[in-house]
């Protein structure tokens, strides 16, 4: 007995969908990936990253994780940072997290699963390092606070990786953004942090923070940060 055949169906319905409206797709698909972004986001159901940048598969390499952290030590997200700058050459990191996040929830209000309160403990000491900016007195808009200033502190975690660093001096030209994806309406915001040299990152990531310190919160859809230095 087929097991979860609605599953399945979908898949079919799917597959006869694609090849009707572009019979050689799966071919080009089969001979190879080249895509230009690497996208490090959350794993959370809601915040697929194919569909929130229209793009196909084959056009972007996605790594998610609860909270999207780039952790030190974490051999699955140094692997994945490898293979994409290294083979797949991209030409974009983007690490974006999103609204309502429940790992940055569980970081202010443990969610009582160990391993889930291990892995975000990272972000509860970044909720006491910007206590100023995180200390509002509303919850929803403290979590989201929060969620804008994981996204940047885990792109610059991203800019100062040994892959991206390798990169850079070598010549290759890679930019590095943080982003945020709202779930309440399907737009991402610019939390504006681009940076294509090792120089740029940490006042980058400063005027960001401080951008971030006295905006309205969550960020309107039509925020852009400023232009990389």
């Amino acid at each position: 007995m087929l097991v979860l055949p609605e599953l399945f169906d979908n898949n079919r319905r799917w597959a006869d969908a694609t090849t009707a409206s572009d019979p050689d797709f799966f071919t080009r698909l089969a001979a190879g990936q080249t895509p230009q972004y690497l996208w490090i986001g959350c794993s959370d159901s809601r915040a697929p990253a194919n569909q929130i940048i229209g793009l196909r598969p084959g056009e972007v390499f996605v790594h998610r994780n609860i909270a999207n952290l780039v952790r030190d030590g974490d051999a699955n997200v140094v692997a994945v940072l490898d293979f994409a700058i290294a083979s797949l050459l991209v030409s974009h990191v983007i690490v974006c997290g999103h609204y309502g996040c429940g790992g940055v929830r569980a970081s202010l209000d443990p969610a009582g699963i160990p391993s889930v309160d291990e892995w975000v403990e990272p972000i509860r000491a970044l909720g006491l390092q910007h206590r100023g900016i995180v200390g509002v007195d509303d919850e929803q808009k403290r979590v989201d606070r929060l969620c804008e200033l994981n996204a940047l502190h885990q792109a610059r975690a991203a800019a100062r990786t040994r892959a991206v660093q390798q990169a850079w001096a070598g010549g290759q030209r890679i930019a590095v953004h943080a982003w945020i994806y709202g779930i309440h309406d399907g737009r991402l915001r610019d939390l504006g942090f681009t940076v294509e040299t090792e120089a740029q990152i940490e006042p980058a990531f400063s005027r960001a923070v401080e951008r971030l310190a006295g905006a309205s919160c969550p960020l309107p859809p039509s925020c852009r940060g400023p232009a990389p230095v």
